[in-house]
């Protein structure tokens, strides 16, 4: 079993809130999903501006001195710590360039999202610690989605927890199992594509990545998937 939840704000005077209201439904969701708890936040973006939410398994190590790493891409990169995770506020020009120094330097850092806008956190454990983890309640923004997960199709681990990024500021959940995804994970390979687990729903993201990299939008990228 999973559970999923998704609010998108239509009153801009509930956005300060949208943390708040997020993190109440997917403590809800708990008997759904006890084992580990995933949500992203879409924030009003800043022009010009773009974030990469990174999670590591050691950040100490991984974090220490990260902005720094990072300033002769960019001068004005930003990092804000949060636990497990880090989010860094870049030049949108220069993102590219940043995640490839990260790549290079920063071998235990996995991207967990980027975009303009949104912030991914995900972790083991029970959504009410997930979410005190990260501070979700206290952030704002226009919409989310959360995903609370009882393992089915692998391990339990930050990295098999939903959601997985899909595209700039697009990411999937996903509830149930997919029947055909050792098969669809071969294929996806053999085009190049890398996976950091054996969670049938991380094959689904990557594969609507890369329909999308062949120029189809998301719809269509559903409609083959079918």
């Amino acid at each position: 079993m999973c559970g999923i939840v998704g609010l998108f704000l239509k009153d801009k005077s509930l956005e300060p809130q949208l943390g708040a209201m997020l993190s109440d439904m997917l403590v809800i969701m708990t008997d759904r999903g006890p084992d580990s708890a995933g949500i992203a936040i879409y924030g009003v973006p800043s022009k010009g501006r773009a974030k990469i939410t990174v999670q590591s398994a050691d950040p100490k190590q991984d974090f220490a001195g990260l902005e720094a790493l990072l300033k002769p891409v960019d001068s004005s990169v930003a990092v804000e710590l949060k636990s497990t995770h880090a989010v860094i506020e870049t030049d949108a020009a220069k993102a590219s360039a940043v995640r490839d120094l990260l790549a290079q330097e920063r071998g235990g850092i996995r991207v967990m999202g980027s975009g303009d806008s949104v912030e991914i956190y995900k972790e083991v454990g029970l959504p009410k610690d997930v979410v005190s983890r990260f501070g979700i309640r206290a952030m704002g923004g226009t919409h989310g989605i959360g995903h609370t997960r009882m393992a089915t199709e692998s391990a339990v681990t930050t990295l098999g927890a939903h959601p997985f990024s899909t595209g700039a500021d697009q990411c999937l959940v996903h509830n149930g199992s997919l029947s055909n995804h050792n098969n669809l994970r071969r294929e996806l390979v053999r085009e190049g594509m890398t996976f950091e687990t054996q969670n049938d729903s991380e094959v689904a993201a990557a594969y609507l990545t890369a329909e999308m990299a062949k120029g189809k939008d998301l719809g269509q990228a559903l409609t083959s998937a079918r």
